[in-house]
């Protein structure tokens, strides 16, 4: 009987084997999964040929980065995971501003290298994610303000299909293929090397958490609202509600309770930072204040503890183009009633480059995407409360919802949210998705995703 994994190069692992574990270990501990066998391959060619191994012998496939991801997509029970941690080449040109990437790097590998040379890429702000599946659903940040989607700055990929051919997709060669990677590309195949258009940012930039009493919700979040109205885009400046941790920075008396917080990410010229920065400092008497010049890789890393490997996390999500007086009311409500000491409730600022481009510039779409607000939970393994908890998110996410612009960002999304939620998330441009799904993986393979239907047979099927 043909076993899962036989004949594949690379590093082969089975369960009980030494690195299993490790390699099938996802960040939310709610996911249970165990592949039949894992995979590690150490260049394209052993992808493909792990690609046409699942392929030619019908077995379920996932493909891991990072394994980051809250619905934990990137394993598959009982069938084959392409694990790309081995993949983890960075070659930076700094004359030429670009970055090609292996897709088993993290973050913090990323901004390392690139920040070598004052450099950098908007890239997502827990630093042990993969760059992988960040760039393929899109990506988000700090910097997005200023560049736009981590996919407004991918100049090429280098991609196994699912015929099992190594191609190069760009705005020049398989330009359709480009199109639908920037966005969508884990419906599309395993891509092995990114290469990235970079700016400069750093290597010391402001930032860092601040935070006030809950009491004073309305006066902050009322800020908030001014702030990023009127931001410069050099300014990222983040609203979490939350708990306040037990940690070194915060006072005694503060733990567990309820605080108002601005996570801050300044990143243009030091001589115009205090005046980017005096609304904050307006608001006056913090809790804590740890606001600062630091390196931009503190920045890109200082809320990493806040997201622990194997806790529980549930959420929902919006995409919003605009804070409503009702939402920011809705906000401050929910949490006051929230039942979990380690829930926060957050809104995002995005707004700036990416509402300058076409709603089909690449297949993220959501052009009139201004904030992403967050109804999160996280809890240990075993809390007797997790359903209170688990309601509370639901309830949240309906309370929000309606406010939002109907659309979420795929990255974020759930396992029991329904695949209309897909459809919603990319618009206008799902149908064109579906199409191009159909082409180049008909037999959908890669569906241990968010996952885009393949259309109705096309003539065009790349081969």
């Amino acid at each position: 009987m043909t076993a899962v994994g036989d004949a594949l190069p690379g590093v082969v692992l089975r369960a009980d084997e030494p690195g299993y574990a490790d390699a099938t270990r996802p960040w939310n501990g709610m996911v249970d999964k165990r592949p039949a066998v894992v995979v590690q391959p150490g260049s394209a060619v052993e992808v493909a040929a792990a690609v046409r191994n699942a392929t030619e012998r019908g077995f379920p496939l996932s493909v891991r980065g990072g394994g980051h991801h809250i619905a934990g997509t990137s394993l598959v029970d009982g069938g084959l995971t392409i694990d790309l941690s081995r993949l983890t080449a960075i070659d930076v040109g700094p004359d030429a501003r670009t970055a090609t990437v292996g897709a088993g790097c993290r973050l913090r590998d990323v901004d390392r290298e690139t920040q070598r040379h004052g450099l950098a890429v908007p890239l997502g702000f827990i630093s042990n994610v993969g760059v992988g599946g960040l760039t393929l659903g899109g990506g988000l940040g700090y910097l997005t303000r200023r560049f736009g989607w981590t996919v407004d700055n991918l100049l090429e990929v280098e991609i196994v299909t699912a015929d099992g051919e190594v191609r190069r997709a760009s705005h020049d060669e398989h330009p359709d293929l480009f199109w639908g990677v920037r966005g969508a590309g884990a419906n599309f195949g395993v891509v092995t090397r990114f290469t990235f258009q970079l700016h400069p940012v750093g290597p010391t930039i402001q930032g860092g958490l601040v935070a006030w009493p809950f009491e004073r919700s309305a006066e902050v979040t009322a800020t908030y609202r001014r702030i990023t109205a009127e931001a410069p885009r050099e300014l990222a400046v983040w609203l979490v509600l939350l708990h306040g941790p037990p940690a070194p920075f915060v006072p005694v008396e503060w733990h567990g309770r309820r605080l108002c917080a601005m996570a801050v990410c300044y990143s243009g010229k030091s001589a115009d930072a205090e005046t980017a920065l005096a609304p904050i400092r307006a608001l006056g008497a913090p809790v804590f204040d740890l606001l600062d010049e630091m390196p931009y890789t503190a920045v890109q890393s200082y809320l990493d503890d806040t997201e622990p490997t194997g806790m529980h996390y549930h959420w929902r999500t919006e995409y919003l183009a605009a804070l409503d007086d009702r939402l920011l009311d809705t906000l401050c409500e929910l949490f006051r009633t929230c039942p979990n000491p380690m829930a926060e409730l957050g809104i995002l600022h995005l707004s700036g480059a990416l509402n300058e481009r076409a709603e089909d510039d690449g297949a993220v779409g959501n052009r009139d995407a201004r904030y992403v607000i967050g109804v999160k939970g996280m809890w240990a393994p075993g809390d007797p409360d997790e359903p209170r908890f688990r309601d509370w998110v639901r309830v949240g996410g309906d309370r929000v919802r309606p406010y939002g612009t109907g659309r979420t960002y795929v990255n974020f999304q759930t396992t029991d949210e329904p695949d209309a939620r897909v459809r919603a998330s990319y618009g206008t441009n799902y149908t064109r998705l579906a199409a191009l799904k159909d082409r180049y993986d008909p037999e959908n393979l890669f569906r241990s995703n968010r996952n885009i239907t393949p259309a109705p047979a096309s003539p065009d099927r790349a081969r």
